[in-house]
């Protein structure tokens, strides 16, 4: 007799909610506000093991390789949407971080339920895809999803490093991961539903993890967004008053500066914080790997 798995953590019924369905509105919202409320609590027992996967992301990508994620289902749009805003915020260049959603963009709008049970794929992806050096990142609620074990396996063979974000414990593909972020949120409100507390679980995770990778990697300057891509009129606003709240200077004044740095707001940056014109600029910056601090060293200063 086939002994069946055991259930995940989010599979379980949650004892606080057995009567939701009978509750006026107010209290079923009220149930769900306080379940939500336990989930960054949860996030902050992992973060000595986020710490790592971030840390292994920041080497990866600084010796020019990339940071993968895969995911099905919720995990994969939220792994989608992560990798998407990284372009327009910190400038990260086509292809660096990636996601790959099973069952494909139609994924992102259509329900591909099956798609989650194809391991094979999922391998096929990460061969694909993946080079020695790159970072494998899988996110499954469960810490079971096929599609997600087949890619880490085939990771591992690629000789890339491995890295699995679940809401389980004792998640089986932990066995594949080099570093396991299990963020342990407990039954759903609804049974099951992981688009809730473990996919908020998710996005605080993946939220945490790109915007630190972003800071050791020098996009940013003290917490202002040096790199951020100014494609609109709201951005390119906004990338005028970091420069005014970083230097203490009239907008006038790093409007013009940023005009002559051909609109790179790090280059702005450091000449209005120094003498340095926008040569010097660029190569100090060159030479401290774009870290606003390293290049101040580099320039001469008032």
């Amino acid at each position: 007799m086939t002994v069946p798995p055991p259930i995940a953590p989010t599979e379980e019924r949650n004892a606080r909610t057995h009567q939701i369905d009978r509750l006026p509105t107010l209290q079923i919202l009220e149930l769900i506000n306080a379940e939500d409320a336990t989930v960054a609590t949860a996030v902050a027992t992992v973060l000595p093991d986020l710490a790592e996967a971030v840390d292994c992301s920041v080497d990866a990508l600084r010796s020019g390789h990339r940071l993968h994620y895969f995911g099905a289902g919720t995990s994969g749009r939220m792994a989608v949407l992560d990798a998407t805003e990284l372009r327009p915020t910190y400038g990260v260049e086509p292809g660096r971080v990636v996601a790959h959603l099973a069952g494909g963009l139609r994924a992102l709008t259509d329900a591909v339920e099956a798609a989650e049970d194809d391991a094979d794929t999922g391998a096929a992806t990460a061969t694909a895809a993946l080079t020695a050096g790159d970072v494998a990142f899988g996110i499954t609620a469960s810490g079971g999803t096929p599609f997600v074990g087949g890619a880490l396996r085939a990771a591992r063979d690629r000789g890339a490093r491995t890295v699995l974000l679940s809401a389980n414990p004792e998640a089986p593909l932990a066995a594949h991961a080099d570093i396991h972020i299990a963020v342990d949120t407990g039954p759903e409100v609804v049974t099951g539903s992981t688009r809730m507390k473990a996919g908020t679980a998710q996005k605080l995770v993946l939220n945490a993890l790109s915007t630190a990778v972003m800071i050791r990697l020098g996009r940013t300057y003290s917490n202002l967004m040096t790199d951020m891509v100014a494609s609109n009129a709201k951005l390119r606003v906004r990338q005028v008053r970091m420069l005014v709240q970083a230097t203490g200077l009239p907008a006038d004044t790093c409007q013009k500066a940023l005009t002559a740095a051909g609109d790179e707001a790090k280059v702005a940056l450091l000449t209005l914080l120094t003498r340095a014109d926008v040569d010097e600029a660029r190569q100090a910056l060159r030479a401290a790997g774009g870290v606003v601090h390293r290049a101040l060293h580099a320039v001469r200063v008032y």
